[in-house]
């Protein structure tokens, strides 16, 4: 591997490794623990794959935790997004 492709390999580990970090430190915020969370070893070594964060495996009353933290986040993007519609609209003089 040339110098310049070890180069932005290492740059796309690195991304990888704060993505992952900045998922566990969210995932902990809203009380769930993934204990496998990290990266995926088979893209580390591959010189074709990007490297993966691999969310690992996790018991059934963390994956209901999980479900219910992406459910919440949903009801306030979707609560976010009906006050910006409505902000939006009453602007406009009809």
């Amino acid at each position: 591997m040339a110098p310049q492709e070890r180069t932005r390999r290492a740059a796309a580990i690195r991304d990888a490794d704060e993505a992952r970090n900045e998922l566990s430190l969210t995932l902990d915020e809203a009380g769930v623990l993934l204990p496998s969370l990290g990266l995926d070893t088979v893209s580390l070594a591959s010189d074709y794959l990007p490297p993966l964060v691999d969310l690992g495996r996790c018991d059934p009353g963390t994956a209901r935790k999980l479900a219910e933290a992406l459910r919440e986040g949903c009801r306030t993007a979707e609560l976010s997004a009906r006050v910006r519609e409505v902000n939006r609209r009453g602007g406009q003089r009809t």
